[in-house]
């Protein structure tokens, strides 16, 4: 999973310097070539994400209101499932992964208010739109018995409450008006209320956080 995550990340740190290079190549000696106006998105924009963390994956959806070319306010709600740190998974001869003295499948469900901030909008083209977010607000998470059935361990399931938030730092890519298309890498934090989950037989986490690279695609209107 660390190496997928780093395999991303290096194909981010490789697009990213995509400067405006239309500014240089219109300016002529001696000129100063006009600025540019920016481009002008629908201040609105649903869609969903696609996360990729160190303890596995997870979905969920978003939705932005733009203030102004500056600043953005969101609402993102997500289910992705969390490990803890001293898990070591195991495969047996049936290629069955186990992990061993594991008591509960734990999955985090935050819904996050929040803003991001756009950056260098006179520096780069439009086509990449980068930008820093945080955001607060309260997490379920759900735990289901680890030596149940995935699906059957549901109905055994218990929740569990807390707050917390994420800071990241992201880009939207592309100009078109109509499609979001962007990624996002978020450091998450969760604070229990209620004594946390136990993951391994008795060990209980009071908190869970970690990294996860969300993926986003949406509309925008």
């Amino acid at each position: 999973m660390r190496t997928l995550i780093f395999s991303i990340l290096l194909i981010i740190t490789t697009l990213l310097p995509v400067w405006d290079c239309n500014f240089a190549h219109a300016q002529g000696i001696g000129e100063i070539a006009p600025e540019k106006p920016p481009e002008v998105f629908p201040p609105n924009a649903w869609g969903f994400d696609f996360l990729i963390g160190e303890s596995g994956f997870g979905f969920g959806g978003f939705f932005r209101k733009q203030l102004n070319v500056k600043f953005t306010l969101f609402a993102d709600l997500s289910i992705s499932e969390a490990k803890d740190e001293r898990e070591v998974e195991y495969v047996d001869i049936f290629g069955q992964t186990f992990t061993i003295g594991k008591k509960n499948r734990v999955f985090q469900v935050p819904l996050t208010f929040g803003a991001q901030y756009r950056l260098f909008e006179k520096e780069l083209a439009d086509n990449l739109r980068p930008y820093i977010n945080a955001g607060f607000g309260p997490t379920m998470a759900l735990t289901t018995p680890y030596s149940e059935e995935f699906f059957a361990a549901f109905g055994k399931a218990q929740t569990h409450f807390g707050v917390g938030g994420y800071v990241g730092f992201g880009a939207n890519f592309g100009l078109d008006k109509s499609n979001l298309i962007g990624l996002n890498i978020r450091y998450y934090y969760t604070k229990f209320i209620d004594g946390g989950v136990e993951i391994l037989a008795g060990r209980f986490k009071d908190d869970l956080q970690g990294f996860f690279i969300s993926l986003n695609f949406g509309f925008m209107y």
